[in-house]
């Protein structure tokens, strides 16, 4: 039986998450947007996919914080295009403090975002995929979901929550038909990054160029950041036929990070 592969991606107006839609798109998965900006950019977005590629997703936007919120984004899902297959669960924030220093709202809007979304979002779609006998969840970790770095308590902890989710909804799953996988982005070159780069180019009074070779070399032997096309060339394999054996895992792509 043919399997409609339709992908809903979190975040999915820049950064990684474009990059995984774009991706999808190229190579004929249906994608679903989703975003927090005005809904006419995001839908300047969905037009853009079907002058480049011949399809036009549907955009949605919501803020994923909320339970609620993404209840009534699922069902208008479920109803405007049809019950997702694939679902990348991307959408991240970051802010960085020592512990002792990290503002109590900052936390709970990181782990809402960057874990409890995944939860809610794959315990909404996971009833579709067992219908259909076939589904792809596709979650964005970190290389700080399998390592730490000084000021991210709650980037580490919502990241190292997502692997451990993932892990739990494979072994849930395995005999169904669908998979559940991380993927462990190092450095990627994406606007998450631009900050944390300023302040590294301020302390080291250097330029912005400077201090993305700095960063990076303090923490991977490759020199370069991962490209978020090559993030979504990942996302894709996983969604294959060949990788139908592949679950439960957290696959890093960190330029030798966790190599140490």
């Amino acid at each position: 039986m043919s399997v409609r592969k339709l992908a809903l991606i979190t975040g999915s107006t820049s950064g990684i998450g474009l990059a995984i839609a774009e991706v999808f798109a190229l190579h004929g998965i249906e994608v679903i947007l989703h975003g927090l900006e005005p809904v006419d950019q995001g839908e300047a977005i969905a037009e853009r996919f079907d002058n480049e590629f011949g399809h036009r997703p549907h955009y949605f936007q919501c803020d994923i914080s909320e339970p609620l919120a993404i209840e009534r984004l699922m069902e208008q899902v479920s109803v405007e295009v049809g019950k997702p297959t694939v679902i990348v669960n991307n959408a991240g924030i970051q802010f960085t403090a020592p512990v002792q220093e990290f503002p109590p709202h900052k936390w709970d809007q990181i782990i809402a975002i960057n874990l409890s979304a995944a939860f809610h979002i794959t315990r909404l779609a996971l009833p579709g995929m067992l219908e259909q006998g076939w589904g792809r969840i596709i979650n964005i970790s970190s290389v700080h979901g399998l390592v730490a770095s000084p000021n991210k308590a709650a980037y580490c902890a919502a990241k190292h929550g997502l692997v451990g989710f993932t892990r739990v909804t494979a072994m849930e799953t395995a005999d169904k038909g669908i998979t559940a996988n991380c993927i462990c982005p190092g450095w990627a070159d994406t606007p998450l990054l631009v900050d944390q780069l300023n302040n590294f180019a301020k302390e080291n009074n250097t330029s912005f160029e400077e201090a993305k070779r700095g960063l990076i070399n303090a923490k991977a032997p490759y020199p370069e950041f991962v490209a978020p096309s090559e993030i979504g060339e990942l996302a894709l394999f996983l969604c294959s036929d060949a990788a139908r054996a592949i679950t439960g895992t957290a696959m890093p792509i960190d330029g030798g990070w966790t190599a140490h």
